[in-house]
């Protein structure tokens, strides 16, 4: 516990813990604003729309690699 030698000092660090506190509130505040924006449904959408594109773009990598092909109705 810190111990105080006058006032001043006393004074000083409320006002550095108010500000402190302000900080904080307007640290939740921006990381409410990112979360908010994050479930707008245009960016729900497009995190869908890039995820399935992430994936074919992986998929066809990865048959490119292993030499997969598409099985094709065409049996003889």
């Amino acid at each position: 516990m810190r111990t105080y030698n006058s006032f001043e000092e006393i004074d000083k660090d409320l006002k550095i813990l108010k500000l402190q506190t302000e900080i904080d509130k307007e640290e939740i505040k921006l990381s409410m604003d990112k979360v908010k924006s994050g479930m707008s449904p245009v960016s729900l959408i497009g995190s869908a729309v890039g995820s399935i594109v992430q994936k074919a773009i992986l998929l066809k990598a990865v048959s490119k690699i292993f030499g997969i092909k598409k099985l094709s109705s065409k049996r003889k």
